[in-house]
């Protein structure tokens, strides 16, 4: 029989009273031309992430902001955009909306558009190691400034006592310290 190490008992909800909350989705994206098997996985974890935030905020209170990765405009211009570039994300982002929370910009449109570009170049490859390194180093320094304006964007307008909804395909945004963050994965 196993020895028991230890044991991590869940945080109750009282100790998050008067707190930041962010709840951080990672982003999935569909494609067109997806598998049915695919389609059914990704419907499975919108399904599975709506029900975790929803019991989520039945315990630390209802989500006031989504912060979006690669929305760069708020409320309605922001959502059209989020129509186009991930209608599963963009329905659930939507729900939220029309329950009282606000799509933020949470971009820079010039940020994102250099971090994009730069990417482009890593993916056709180099025949010099001078030039890969001055356009990764240059990728590196983009990135880093677009993550510091969507930490800008989460600081300056998320108060005390609310919650909000980020998703971001893979986060390395270095959140406020004084921001309680929730990771929701869904167990699929």
């Amino acid at each position: 029989m196993s020895e028991q190490l230890g044991k991590i008992d869940k945080p109750e909800a009282e100790q998050f009273h008067g707190k930041r909350k962010l709840l951080l989705v990672t982003l999935v994206f569909s494609e067109p031309d997806a598998p049915l098997e695919y389609v059914e996985k990704l419907n499975r974890y919108w399904e599975q992430i709506s029900q975790h935030i929803t019991n989520l905020e039945a315990k630390i209170g209802s989500v006031r902001h989504v912060y979006h990765e690669s929305v760069f405009e708020a409320a309605e211009a922001g959502l059209a955009t989020l129509e186009k570039l991930n209608p599963d994300s963009h329905l659930f982002v939507k729900n939220k909306c029309e329950s009282g929370a606000v799509l933020q910009a949470t971009e820079d449109r010039e940020l994102m558009a250099e971090t994009m570009d730069w990417e482009r170049f890593i993916l056709t490859g180099f025949i010099s190691q001078k030039v890969a390194t001055q356009v990764t180093d240059s990728y590196f320094q983009a990135v880093k400034k677009r993550y510091e304006h969507i930490k800008q964007a989460i600081d300056r307008t998320l108060k005390a006592n609310e919650a909000a909804y980020c998703s971001s395909q893979k986060s390395q945004v270095q959140f406020p310290k004084d921001v309680e963050v929730f990771l929701v994965a869904p167990p699929l």
